[in-house]
């Protein structure tokens, strides 16, 4: 009689663990898949400081099963416009020009700078943005928002085009070869690809030396979250706030600070 039971209890068991497995809620959180050091794609895999701390944060939520997926970032801001994702890193919080996102809490600051060749430094003086910046071809990367509707009108008023090109990559060897004037981009990501660059014979000889001009605002990057299509997300208010909790604790614990130290380079 004693053996009978054991079967059936460890069956339950069995079934029990199963079926927590099988609660798990399947979801997908996209990643910027071309801005080193931050979320980029190398040899396949998505990595970067974003992509460790969405990882480490997802991994304490084990009722979701979380997967990670690369996308090109102006791709990726669609899909959050339509629905088609339920999220993307590592957008900056503009909510007027992007209502159809929610954003996670801040994961990291990122420091905004403007980069110029030497041919523009050459014949004008850049000392403020966006005063003396007039007329001039300013790389963006694609699908980056450089401001709000005011900042967007003063450009405009100034003459200054912005070109956008796909990663960091490709903007600072245009921004080498002459082909824009200056590139708009987070500090530590242009140093970041900077190094790549040089260490890699295939990016050629940079024509011309660039150099840092003028100091933006400082941002912070986020989780945002669509808020279209909310029967296909049921889940998404419980996913934030589980979200969110388990990125303060990673802040309070260290954990943060740890990934950003161990993905710099000595």
């Amino acid at each position: 009689m004693f053996r009978t039971l054991l079967v059936p209890a460890a069956l339950c068991l069995s079934l029990a663990v199963s079926g927590l497995a099988q609660a798990a809620q399947p979801v997908v959180l996209y990643g910027d898949d071309d801005y080193p050091p931050y979320s980029y794609v190398e040899n396949g895999q998505l990595k970067g400081i974003y992509t460790e701390i969405v990882r480490a944060a997802a991994l304490a939520m084990p009722q979701y099963q979380v997967q990670l997926r690369p996308v090109p970032w102006k791709r990726g801001v669609v899909m959050l416009q339509t629905g088609e994702a339920f999220a993307l890193y590592p957008p900056y919080s503009w909510r007027s020009e992007r209502p159809y996102v929610r954003y996670s809490v801040p994961l990291l600051m990122e420091q905004l700078v403007v980069f110029c060749n030497q041919a523009v430094l050459a014949r004008r003086s850049l000392q403020h943005w966006p005063a003396d910046y007039g007329g001039l071809h300013i790389g963006v990367n694609a699908g980056f928002l450089l401001g709000d509707a005011g900042l967007m009108q003063d450009l405009q008023t100034r003459k200054i085009v912005l070109d956008p090109a796909k990663g960091t990559r490709t903007n600072l060897l245009k921004l080498m070869r002459g082909r824009i004037d200056c590139y708009v981009s987070d500090r530590l990501s242009a140093q970041w690809e900077l190094q790549r660059i040089a260490g890699d014979s295939r990016a050629g000889t940079p024509r011309q030396a660039i150099h840092e001009t003028a100091q933006l605002a400082s941002q912070q990057g986020h989780v945002g979250f669509t808020v279209r299509q909310p029967a296909q997300y049921p889940y998404r208010d419980d996913f934030i706030a589980q979200f969110n909790a388990a990125i303060v604790r990673m802040q309070h614990n260290g954990a943060i600070r740890r990934i950003v130290e161990r993905a710099l380079p000595p």
